[in-house]
């Protein structure tokens, strides 16, 4: 039996909204992932090191309070730090599309913005996982 992708979802910084985040969690079991959400109000640091201590596959970060160009690249610098900068990640929620290239510029390797179809987001952590090139 093939193993199931373990995805961390994560609300970085003092954002207290986390309906979409539950919704992507939800939707992301219901296409056989195991998902793990840390809550809400949690740090880079503490976003990386769950994401270590529970051996996921990809971090899924969202963002509604505007925190998305500071947060982000801190928790993939916060990887880098712990030497896991092997874990892919990925963010959503509502950021503008012109913030979009400045987060995969350092390290987001995509954002999903609001009314990305789940399977779109299911197939592109897939990829991630298998290591397929990613565009």
């Amino acid at each position: 039996m093939e193993r199931k992708i373990r995805v961390l979802i994560a609300k970085p910084g003092l954002d207290g909204h986390d309906r979409g985040a539950l919704v992507i969690a939800q939707a992301l079991r219901d296409h056989g992932m195991e998902v793990i959400y840390t809550g809400l109000r949690q740090s880079p640091a503490q976003i990386a090191q769950a994401a270590i201590q529970e051996d996921v596959d990809v971090i899924g970060l969202s963002s509604l309070s505007g925190g998305h160009k500071t947060l982000f690249p801190k928790v993939v610098e916060a990887l880098k730090e712990k030497g896991a900068d092997d874990i892919p990640v990925v963010g959503g929620g509502v950021i503008p599309d012109e913030d979009i290239a400045f987060l995969e510029e350092r390290g987001v390797q995509k954002v999903f913005t609001p009314g990305t179809p789940m399977t779109e987001t299911v197939e592109f952590i897939k990829s991630c996982v298998r290591g397929d090139q990613i565009e």
